[in-house]
């Protein structure tokens, strides 16, 4: 059963069969459900959307995520120009644990919520941590799939990539990221849809 994406209400994600018939405004909202809102997102996705059916929202995940990384392949280490569209997606996800200067989707919220646990001397070091990241790789913004870690596991990870110095492979590891929450997301919204609709929401 699809929905009205109403901000105001509960969201809710419209049947993966109708997305080729809906208008783009209904569409990019779709996106900024399971990703982030981002332009450079919905220019890339939209004409995919309404090209292909889907089997199910994991199905159009993973078909975005091919997308994603054959272009992280196909963008040289020095096009920065090129770069600046797959970099700005990436970076559409909120720095985590940082002070909230600005609103958080309620997806990320919820994600992030065990990263505000813990001691003020451990939320300094990620500050830190996602500051030294963005000197490592200009551009770039640390994304990670939380899943329930708290700051001391995400630290480590962190200093892992930072220390690895990959940058082709941190593309390609935050997209898959990026990718991995938005399956999470999608799996919550259909659950809290059906249980709506169980409950004549």
């Amino acid at each position: 059963m699809a929905h009205a994406l109403n901000p105001a209400a509960t969201p809710f994600l419209p049947a993966v069969a109708s997305l080729p018939t809906l208008p783009s405004a209904a569409l990019a909202a779709t996106l900024d459900l399971l990703f982030e809102p981002s332009a450079d997102l919905h220019a890339l996705a939209l004409p995919t959307l309404r090209a292909l059916s889907f089997a199910s929202y994991p199905d159009l995940i993973e078909t975005l995520r091919n997308e994603l990384l054959a272009i992280a392949e196909s963008v040289g280490g020095d096009d920065d120009d090129g770069k600046a569209p797959l970099y700005n997606i990436l970076g559409s996800h909120p720095r985590l644990g940082e002070p909230k200067k600005e609103v958080l989707s309620a997806q990320s919220a919820a994600e992030q919520q065990r990263l505000q646990e813990g001691g003020a001397e451990e939320a300094e070091r990620l500050r830190g941590l996602n500051r030294e990241y963005e000197a490592r790789f200009p551009g770039l913004r640390y994304v990670v799939f939380v899943n329930g870690r708290g700051r001391g596991e995400v630290v480590e990870d962190m200093r892992r990539r930072i220390e690895r110095g990959d940058v082709r492979e941190e593309e390609r590891e935050a997209i898959r990221a990026m990718c991995d929450i938005a399956k999470d997301r999608a799996a919550k919204l259909q659950k809290s849809s059906e249980e709506a609709v169980e409950n004549g929401a």
